[in-house]
């Protein structure tokens, strides 16, 4: 056996039809996913006040669980046979999320993070449907179990928002 040594698309035969649809949609969730995870590491980072240590711990479960998130969505656009973005700038051109371009009072950035939970809730709902049509069951899946952590997530942000 030989390995390959240059990297190519794929085209599994695992009955999943259009594959490059799911990949592209998976795309957009992933570098959603990656924008979130910078954006919730900076409200770790730089929260301050009163209610400090219970959002630094909370936005620190949620980058993690993000962390995760993206090597899953990224292997399940692999497993796809297509290839997951190698630079941040191909990544962004997938993303809806906007990068934040300013620290700001606390309650601003659980603002920020409980729109940009909302939307990738939406884009993650999309992928599901999509998938379904496809007959691909495990992103369909993996897309309502992000949904879920997302959904999660909101509830927890929004607890300490509005508490």
């Amino acid at each position: 056996m030989v390995l390959k040594t240059e990297p190519k698309a794929e085209t599994p035969r695992t009955g999943v039809t259009g594959r490059a649809e799911i990949a592209n949609a998976l795309n957009g969730v992933l570098a959603d996913t990656v924008v979130l995870m910078l954006k919730t590491q900076g409200c770790h980072w730089n929260v301050v006040g009163p209610m400090f240590q219970p959002i630094h711990e909370l936005t620190e479960a949620q980058y993690r669980d993000l962390f995760e998130a993206v090597d899953t969505l990224a292997e399940r656009i692999r497993a796809l046979g297509a290839f997951a973005p190698v630079s941040f700038a191909e990544m962004i051109s997938h993303a809806e999320l906007s990068e934040e371009e300013e620290v700001r009072p606390a309650a601003g950035m659980l603002t920020e993070l409980i729109e940009d939970h909302e939307t990738l809730t939406r884009r993650l709902r999309e992928l599901a449907a999509v998938a379904a049509e496809r007959e691909d069951g495990a992103t369909e899946d993996l897309a309502n179990a992000r949904m879920s952590a997302h959904e999660k997530a909101l509830w927890m942000l929004r607890a300490i928002a509005t508490g």
